[in-house]
C-alpha cells in the first residue's frame, strides 16, 4: 500500500502548496511572520483564495490553473501591504520563537497522524467512496478540468444547478490540472490535505484566542484535532460530504478572525475585517451551511465577549458596540437562515435518540454511538474548574453550548418540533452534519483545561535541575501517551473503519464493483472521444465521465431530463420493435449504452424502476455488445438506428 501512495505524493505536495503558500504570503505581508494566531489561519485563507480565484478566472477569460491563484494571491498581498502601512510598528504581534517552533512541530506531527489515518482508511490513492454523493462530486471535478472552469457558477451544470459550492472541487481540479493525476487520486489528495492541514491549524487558531497563544494550548488543540470521529472522518463516509468537510475545516479560522476583530483598533480593524470577509466568502464557497455554522457558533461567542467587556467597562462606546453587533448579527442570521432553508424533501432526516441521550453524547463528543473522547472529556474537567474560579473565562464554553443545542435539537427532539425545524433546517435537519460541529466547540475548552492542568502541576513541581529534566521527560511521555489514545481511540477508530469499508470495492459494491470500474477505465480505448454514453446513474455508469472523460447523458442522479432521455430509459430494450426508440436515439445523440444491471446505489427499488428499459439488456441486431467485464458490466453500441 505504501508503494502505491508514493505515486500520489506529487499530487499531495501540490495540494499542500496550494493550501499553504497563498495564505502564508498574504498573512506575512499584512501581519508579519511573528504573529502565530494569524499564521495559523493561513491554510484556511489559502482555501478561500483557491475558491475565489476559480470564480473570478472565467470573468477574466482565464482557464483554471495556477495563474488565477497566483494573481489573486498577489492582489490579496498588495491589499494587506497597503493596510499594514497605517499600523504602527509597535502594534504588530511578535510571539516567542519557542511558540512558533511548538506550533510548527505540532502541525507537522498532526499532519502525518491525520494523513496516516486517512491513507489507511482510503486504502489506495485511487480508491473512491462507494456512496451516493460521490457520483456528482467526481463528475464535477472532471467537469471543471474538462471545461477549464471550476467556478461555482459552472460546476453545478453536472446536476443542473446554477450555483454550487466550489472551493473543494476547485482544489481537487487544480491538483489534477497541475499534475495530470486521475480524478480519484486528486480527490483523495485534496481530502487528505484539507483534513490534515486546514482543519488542525484552523482549530489551533481558534483555541489560541480562547485558551491563550501558549505552547500548551497549541499542542493540546492540535493533537486533539486528530481524535474525533465526528469530524473530519465522518464526512468521508456519510454522503460523502466533501464540500461540507472543506467548509467545516474553515469554520474555526473564521471564528478566530471574528474574535480578533474584538481586539483590533483603527486600520488594524479594517485589515482584520477584510480578512474576515475573505474567510467568510471562502467558507461560503466551500459550503453555505459552513458559513451559517460560523455565525451560529461565532456570533454568540462575539456577543459574549463584547457583553463581558461592556459589563466590565460600563462605557457608552462598548454598550453601543454590543448593541450594534447584536442587531447586525441578528439581521445576518435572519437572512442566512431564511435563504439557507432546505425543502421538505431534503430535510427529512429524523432524530435517532432521546433528548437526554443526545445531551450525553454531545458532552462526551461521542455522537452516533461512538466511544467517548476520553482525553478531551478528561481535560474539560480542569477547564470547568477554571471557569468556576474565574467566571470571565466562561466565554470559551459558548461554541460547545451552541453546538450541543444544535445536535440535541436534530438528534434528540421529535420531527416537526418547531424549534428543530426553525434552527436546524439549513443543515437539512441532519444530525450527522451537526454532530460534526461538536469538536469545534469542544477542542478550545479541552485546550483551556490542558493549560490549567499543566500550570497547576508545574506550580507544585520541584525546581531542581533533576526535577526540571524529569518534568520535560514526563510532559513528553504524557503527550505521547495522550496522542496515541487520541489518534487510535474508540471515538475515531470506529469511523475510520467505516470510511475504509466505504472505500473498499467488492463484487456487488453499491456504486462500482471492480468489474464495473475496470470496464469504465478502458472506455477511452473503445468509445470515441466525441461519443455520448447512456446508462443508469443509479448503478454508477455516470462515472464514465469522471474515470474516462466520456460524455454521459446524466452526470448525477438528480437533474432535468429531456423527453427523449426519459423515453429511452424506459423503452430502449424495445429498440427492435418500437420506432420511437430510434427516433429518440437520433434526437439525443446517444451512441453507446452501459448496462450494470439493476442494483441501485440507494437500494431504492421504486426509483431504480425508472431505468428498467435499459438494464439487463441482451445483444441483438440493434444493440451490439462491444465490451464486458464479469457478469454484470457490459457496454453496448447502438447500431440499428
Amino acid at each position: 500500500m505504501i508503494e502505491s501512495w508514493v505515486t500520489a505524493l506529487p499530487t499531495i505536495l501540490v495540494v499542500i502548496a496550494a493550501l499553504s503558500l497563498p495564505g502564508i504570503s498574504i498573512i506575512a505581508v499584512g501581519w508579519g511572520i511573528r504573529d502565530i494566531r494569524a499564521l495559523l489561519v493561513a491554510p484556511a485563507v489559502s482555501l478561500a483564495v483557491v475558491g475565489a480565484a476559480a470564480v473570478i478566472a472565467p470573468w477574466l477569460g482565464m482557464t483554471w490553473g495556477v495563474l488565477p491563484v497566483v494573481l489573486l494571491t498577489a492582489f490579496g498581498a498588495a491589499v494587506a501591504f497597503l493596510l499594514r502601512r497605517g499600523i504602527a510598528a509597535g502594534a504588530f504581534v511578535k510571539d516567542d520563537s519557542r511558540v512558533h517552533l511548538t506550533a510548527a512541530l505540532t502541525v507537522s506531527v498532526v499532519f502525518f497522524a491525520i494523513a496516516g489515518q486517512l491513507i489507511w482508511a482510503f486504502g489506495s490513492p485511487d480508491s473512491i467512496a462507494q456512496r451516493f454523493d460521490n457520483i456528482v462530486h467526481l463528475n464535477s471535478v472532471q467537469y471543471a478540468v474538462t471545461t477549464g472552469n471550476a467556478s461555482a457558477f459552472n460546476i453545478g451544470a453536472t446536476s443542473d444547478i446554477a450555483f454550487y459550492p466550489n472551493a473543494w472541487h476547485a482544489t481537487a481540479a487544480l491538483a489534477s490540472v497541475i499534475t495530470g493525476a486521475s480524478i480519484p487520486v486528486a480527490v483523495n489528495a485534496a481530502n487528505i490535505v484539507i483534513a490534515a492541514l486546514v482543519w488542525p491549524t484552523s482549530v489551533m487558531a481558534l483555541s489560541s484566542w480562547l485558551a491563550g497563544a501558549r505552547s500548551v494550548s497549541l499542542i493540546a488543540s492540535g493533537l486533539l484535532s486528530a481524535g474525533f470521529g465526528a469530524f473530519p472522518a465522518l464526512f468521508f463516509n456519510w454522503g460523502t460530504l466533501y464540500p461540507n468537510a472543506a467548509g467545516y475545516a474553515m469554520v474555526p479560522a473564521t471564528m478566530a478572525t471574528m474574535v480578533s476583530l474584538t481586539r483590533s483598533r483603527g486600520i488594524a480593524l479594517v485589515r482584520d475585517g477584510v480578512l474576515l470577509v475573505l474567510l467568510a466568502g471562502g467558507t461560503f464557497l466551500a459550503h453555505p451551511n459552513a458559513l451559517i455554522a460560523s455565525i451560529a457558533l461565532g456570533g454568540p461567542l462575539i456577543l459574549a465577549i463584547l457583553g463581558q467587556r461592556a459589563l466590565a467597562t460600563r462605557t457608552r462606546r462598548d454598550a453601543m458596540l454590543l448593541a450594534g453587533s447584536f442587531f447586525g448579527l441578528a439581521f445576518l442570521a435572519g437572512v442566512l437562515w431564511t435563504v439557507g432553508r432546505t425543502s421538505a424533501e431534503h430535510s427529512s432526516w429524523v432524530p435517532w435518540q432521546s433528548t437526554a441521550q443526545a445531551v450525553g453524547e454531545a458532552l462526551l463528543v461521542a455522537p452516533r454511538g461512538l466511544g467517548p473522547a476520553w482525553v478531551a472529556a478528561a481535560l474539560m474537567i480542569p477547564a470547568a474548574v477554571v471557569i468556576c474560579r474565574h467566571p470571565s473565562r466562561w466565554v470559551v464554553a459558548v461554541p460547545l453550548a451552541v453546538a450541543t443545542l444544535l445536535f440535541v435539537l436534530s438528534s434528540g427532539t421529535p420531527r416537526g418540533f418547531f424549534l428543530r425545524e426553525l434552527i436546524t433546517n439549513p443543515w437539512y435537519n441532519d444530525s450527522n452534519r451537526l454532530a460534526a460541529l461538536l469538536p469545534i466547540g469542544a477542542i478550545p475548552i479541552a485546550a483551556l483545561g490542558a493549560v490549567a492542568l499543566v500550570k497547576y502541576v508545574r506550580s507544585k513541581w520541584p525546581s531542581s535541575p533533576i526535577a526540571r529534566a524529569a518534568w520535560t521527560l514526563g510532559v513528553a511521555a504524557a503527550c505521547l501517551a495522550a496522542f496515541a489514545l487520541v489518534v487510535a481511540g474508540p471515538n475515531v477508530r470506529g469511523v475510520l473503519i467505516q470510511v475504509r469499508e466505504a472505500h473498499t470495492a467488492l463484487p456487488g459494491a453499491p456504486l462500482l464493483s471492480p468489474d464495473e470500474r475496470a470496464l469504465l477505465e478502458r472506455l477511452d480505448d473503445v468509445v470515441p472521444a466525441d461519443a455520448l454514453v447512456m446508462g443508469s446513474p443509479r448503478t454508477g455508469t455516470s462515472l464514465a465521465f469522471a474515470l474516462s472523460e466520456r460524455a454521459v447523458t446524466e452526470m448525477h442522479v438528480y437533474g432535468t431530463r429531456s423527453q427523449g432521455e426519459d423515453y429511452l430509459r424506459q423503452n430502449l430494450v424495445n429498440i427492435e420493435t418500437d420506432p420511437l426508440v430510434c427516433e429518440y436515439v437520433r434526437e439525443t445523440g446517444v451512441d453507446f449504452v452501459l448496462d450494470f444491471g439493476d442494483r441501485d446505489i440507494m437500494d431504492n427499488v421504486d426509483l431504480a424502476r425508472f431505468y428498467d428499459g435499459m438494464q439487463n439488456l441482451e445483444p441483438n441486431d440493434a444493440l451490439a455488445l462491444i465490451d464486458s467485464e464479469g457478469d454484470d458490466a457490459r457496454l453496448f453500441q447502438i447500431v440499428g438506428c
